[in-house]
């Protein structure tokens, strides 16, 4: 038997009977990059709390999807809601969370809380009362759990270079728009490392501002941070939450 691994699936990229070759090439994938995250999170004095990975699957089929969820994956992130449900109803019997964390539309919010669990990209006070709008309605219809809400946070020092997210001193105020609004949970925090520059600066920057969340919203614990070339600068200053795409399901498949 393999070791248990992130996610509780368990380690083997080897070929097992009956495993076709692309299940058997993401098993190799998805093997890697669990025993990086064992190491890093050992590396932090962490091993026996490993981050969740979320596997970013835009833009893969869902029979890859399938093949991850035969594997142990439980979570996988989409960013475009249009794909992000189609796939969702498709893969319904999968048991998946599904977590959206790509840029969202307000107008797109009644849509994603129909399969999201959770939303990564929360930016701006206008999302977060359209998210609680469309989660008053879905929790009456459905009686779904709440959706936890991140925060997404630019780190960039130029505001103009930025890759998305509220400023640091926006922040609070979110924090609390999210903690007032009904069928919302202020889960933590989210952010990209800027492009073309160290990641551990950063996550240090993104730890510091967690703490400061927290101090205020004790339960708002979680950050979600680090991605396939950076995900063990990510889990030094305690991502909870990594997302992570090509380095398990390698290159995007041609779009056309």
């Amino acid at each position: 038997m393999g070791e248990p691994s992130a996610n509780g699936g368990e380690a083997g990229g080897r070929d097992a009977p009956g495993r076709d070759p692309r299940t058997a090439e993401l098993a190799g994938r998805l093997e890697a990059v669990r025993g990086r995250i064992g190491a890093a999170a050992a590396a932090a004095g962490r091993g026996d709390r490993l981050p969740t990975l979320i596997v970013v699957t835009k833009f893969h089929p869902v029979e890859d999807i399938r093949r991850l969820a035969s594997l142990g994956v439980t979570d996988v992130g989409e960013n475009r809601d249009q794909e992000a449900a189609g796939k969702a109803e498709l893969l319904a019997d999968c048991g998946l969370t599904w977590h959206f964390v790509g840029q969202l539309q307000t107008k797109k919010a009644k849509s994603v809380v129909r399969y999201a669990a959770a939303v990564h990209s929360v930016d701006r006070p206008q999302l977060v009362d359209a998210l609680a709008k469309a989660m008053r309605i879905q929790q009456d219809s459905t009686g779904r759990a709440p959706l936890d809400c991140f925060i997404q946070v630019s780190l960039e020092e130029d505001a103009g270079a930025h890759r998305g997210g509220a400023a640091p001193s926006e922040v609070p105020l979110l924090a609390d728009r999210i903690a007032a609004g009904e069928g919302l949970r202020l889960a933590g925090l989210m952010a990209v490392a800027p492009l073309g520059a160290p990641p551990g600066p950063a996550f240090e920057k993104l730890a510091g501002l967690s703490a400061l969340l927290v101090a205020q919203h004790p339960g708002a614990t979680a950050i979600s941070a680090g991605m396939s070339q950076d995900l063990e600068a990510a889990i030094a200053f305690g991502a909870t939450h990594l997302r992570i795409g090509s380095d398990i399901l390698g290159s995007r498949p041609p779009v056309g």
